[in-house]
């Protein structure tokens, strides 16, 4: 989550050059150049059943990527990242079966909701809250089709989704970007956002993905919005309220509860040394 909002930082003073498609089809390309390169998932191939969860996977990647980087044009980042939070929580919400497990995502849930300026929300640019939205919905099916893709190995699975997701956005990046997204500093900025926003932090998810129960993953994500606050504190001067330091602290807790939960009620399956 660090390393995704600091190349979100990074990726947002890219968009006058080649636009929000443009720097998703750079983040995406690079990354899956980088991930197909590290674990060669040609080496054997595909199983009964895992390239059908590979395509949904990736398409749900790469949508994701592009619906978040469209939003914010014109929304700001964390109001993004909440609105985004909507798809992760309504997976953990469909997973919950305890009253237990649905108090912790109430608190979640309003941790979410102090760190939006509700005030303001009638600025907001509708278009872009849409988007946000959308990106949650793709947000949520990566998670469900991600448990389901890196049953074969987290490493094979994460490779070949992000190179579907290459080939979905790829077209639109290449519309708006155009020639500016092949001049050198333009390819140099793109690696390092890749690898900040994707190639690192999608492989550590899969990892969890094959892991943890959905529902605590889901929630366990929502620290999402705290991280980008801090990273704004820190990247961007921007200073927390005393509201927003109560939602962190909120979201920290629902976090730290469902997972807690969730470890003494489902068996964690072990590493099975598919990834290596």
């Amino acid at each position: 989550m660090i390393s995704i909002q600091s190349g979100a930082a990074l990726a947002k003073g890219l968009f006058p050059v080649v636009g929000a498609a443009g720097v998703t089809a750079l983040r995406v390309g690079f990354s899956a150049l980088i991930l197909l390169a590290v674990w060669r998932p040609w080496r054997r191939g595909p199983e009964r059943g895992e390239v059908g969860a590979t395509v949904l996977y990736g398409a749900a990647l790469g949508l994701m990527n592009l619906l978040f980087y469209l939003a914010l044009r014109t929304i700001p980042l964390g109001i993004a990242v909440a609105i985004e939070f909507t798809g992760p929580l309504a997976v953990a919400l469909a997973g919950s079966r305890r009253t237990l497990d649905f108090a912790w995502i109430g608190l979640a849930v309003l941790g979410l909701g102090l760190l939006l300026p509700l005030g303001d929300t009638a600025s907001l640019d509708p278009t872009g809250a849409a988007l946000a939205l959308a990106a949650g919905l793709c947000w949520a099916g990566y998670i469900v089709f991600g448990q389901r893709a890196g049953r074969s190995g987290g490493g094979r699975a994460v490779s070949l989704g992000m190179l579907v997701a290459a080939l979905v956005v790829a077209p639109v990046g290449l519309a708006e970007g155009g020639a500016d997204l092949f001049t050198p500093a333009t390819l140099a900025t793109g690696l390092v956002i890749a690898v900040l926003s994707s190639a690192l932090p999608y492989s550590l998810e899969m990892f969890a993905l094959t892991r943890l129960p959905r529902p605590a993953f889901g929630v366990l994500m929502s620290l999402e919005p705290a991280v980008a606050a801090v990273a704004a504190l820190a990247l961007l001067g921007e200073r927390l309220t005393l509201l927003q330091v109560a939602a962190i602290g909120c979201i920290v807790a629902a976090s730290a509860g469902i997972t807690v939960a969730s470890r003494r009620s489902v068996k964690i399956p072990p590493d099975t040394g598919s990834s290596t």
